[in-house]
């Protein structure tokens, strides 16, 4: 078994009907064909409707499984509520909310302007919220449990991080709204989970991300203590055991999924690994000979 291959068995998400934001491509259009392959419907938003049929398509062509575009642009809770009533006549009821749809850019702080600033709240905590809202007051309203709310942050979400501070800012907001509803919502039969991903290098949003010969001259796997990137199957794995009923008992969590990479980056010796043997035999040495003075 390779850790590539899918975990959970068939049929783990038949009838379930899950929404994911920002699933016409990378990571979250991977989460949606691990969701199909499990027997759920799904449907995906995003502002690019063109990408979204075509992905629809490619997606229900693989799996034999229902995937539904619709158009949202997620900063507007008037286009937040015309996609929860569309999803809800197509579908009938939604299990399953995946607030995955993000923005991102790296910068120097004091280059952004309060408009890009913006741009990355209204679409991470803005339209988190927003998603959350409407369907959470919906599942309210009509009595409907055993739902779950799955939330994409990142692992600078609680350590910060220099040059993507828009995103940070946003992604703790997030984290802070995931704890806070999992204990105020429980009530109502709702469960708040999110996962932190590592690096998993996507088309499109890494390049942009990343852009030109900047990935290869920061080496990502170079900071993973398992010295790989991830793979889309591992966090598609996580996403869809966290949304399936054997996590029933999982609420207010957050996994991180890096190969350890934020542990590395906070440990304040963890960079002495860069230190050869013949150094370490050199301070042995030096230890000893203090000690025996």
């Amino acid at each position: 078994m390779k850790y590539t291959d899918k975990m959970l068995r068939e049929g783990a998400l038949k009838g379930k009907n899950i929404v994911v934001t920002g699933g016409g491509s990378g990571l979250g259009k991977s989460m949606t064909r691990y969701f199909l392959e499990l027997g759920a419907k799904v449907a995906i938003t995003s502002r690019n409707l063109e990408k979204l049929k075509n992905t629809a398509k490619e997606l229900e062509d693989e799996t034999g499984s229902t995937c539904l575009p619709l158009q949202c642009d997620v900063r507007h809770y008037d286009q937040v509520e015309e996609m929860k009533n569309q999803v809800i006549e197509a579908f009938g009821t939604v299990d399953v909310l995946l607030n995955n749809a993000a923005g991102n850019f790296i910068s120097p702080t004091e280059r952004l302007s309060a408009n890009a600033f913006d741009t990355i709240i209204d679409i991470v905590l803005k339209g988190t919220k927003n998603c959350t809202l409407a369907f959470g007051k919906h599942w309210i309203d009509t009595q409907y449990k055993n739902t779950t709310v799955l939330n994409i942050v990142t692992t600078y979400a609680w350590t910060g991080s220099a040059y993507v501070v828009p995103s940070a800012t946003a992604k703790a907001g997030v984290l802070a709204m995931t704890r806070s509803l999992a204990v105020e919502w429980a009530k109502y039969g709702m469960r708040f989970n999110a996962i932190a991903p590592g690096p998993f290098p996507t088309k499109g949003a890494w390049d942009r991300l990343v852009p030109g010969d900047l990935a290869e001259k920061l080496d990502f796997s170079k900071r993973v203590p398992l010295s790989r990137t991830g793979e889309h199957q591992e966090l598609a794995n996580l996403a869809a055991y966290l949304v399936s009923d054997f996590s029933a008992y999982v609420n207010g969590e957050v996994i991180t999924i890096d190969g350890g990479e934020w542990i590395k980056g906070a440990g304040q010796f963890n960079l002495l690994e860069q230190v050869p043997e013949e150094m370490w035999d050199q301070l042995e040495a030096m230890i000893r000979a203090k000690k025996n003075k």
